[in-house]
């Protein structure tokens, strides 16, 4: 046992459009039964490959409306004019189950959930580059040379926001921009206050020197 028993955090990678962060995520998701992603609800439609309630909940616009008027949302944000959010149930289920939540959000929506869920960990993932940032955007090839623009000129903006997280990781090499998430999080979970009951285990370990202390004196 490396670590005591402890509450499971809440991982946050967010970043710019095209950076990468979601290959993070769902690369800590396979590779490691402890990390679980976080399922978002958007209006956007799918794109080709994509399935719902796997990469994410498609919702109409007044369906998504309805989880903002019954509070069924951690956060959610419009993002390049669809709207995206995280349904507590993402949230609450699999830090239940004693598994670490991986939420790939944006910018605004890390900001909803430092204030909302206490103990998550916020991770700003950087590109390289500008131009590999262009590269990852129009290597896609579902992206139009006006959303190219848009997504370019917002990915400005947000890297302003880049101080305000715990950690920040450049994604120039997938496997290490994923060891580096995956350090930052054995780390947290050594933290204390994550422990699940720290007094008990302090008290355990001192009833249980003291035992020994009077083995040694009797």
């Amino acid at each position: 046992m490396t670590s005591l028993p402890h509450v499971p955090c809440p991982v946050v990678l967010a970043a710019p459009s095209g950076t990468g962060k979601t290959s993070i995520a769902r690369a800590l998701v396979s590779g490691w039964d402890h990390y679980v992603f976080s399922v978002s609800a958007t209006t956007r439609p799918p794109r080709r490959g994509e399935r719902d309630g796997e990469h994410y909940h498609f919702v109409s616009g007044a369906e998504f409306q309805d989880l903002i008027d019954r509070s069924e949302l951690v956060e959610w944000a419009e993002v390049h004019g669809h709207l995206y959010g995280t349904p507590k149930t993402a949230i609450e289920g699999p830090i239940g189950r004693g598994r670490h939540l991986v939420l790939d959000i944006d910018v605004q929506g890390a900001r909803q959930v430092r204030e909302r869920v206490p103990g998550a960990v916020l991770i700003f993932v950087f590109p390289p580059t500008a131009r590999d940032l262009v590269a990852r955007l129009t290597g896609r090839g579902t992206e139009h040379a006006d959303d190219v623009r848009r997504r370019l000129t917002n990915a400005r903006a947000e890297l302003s926001a880049a101080e305000d997280f715990d950690y920040v990781v450049v994604n120039d090499d997938l496997s290490e921009a994923v060891a580096a998430v995956r350090a930052i999080v054995s780390a947290e979970v050594h933290r204390p206050g994550r422990a699940a009951d720290l007094t008990f285990t302090v008290e355990r370990l001192k009833a249980e020197i003291d035992e020994e202390l009077a083995a040694r004196t009797a």
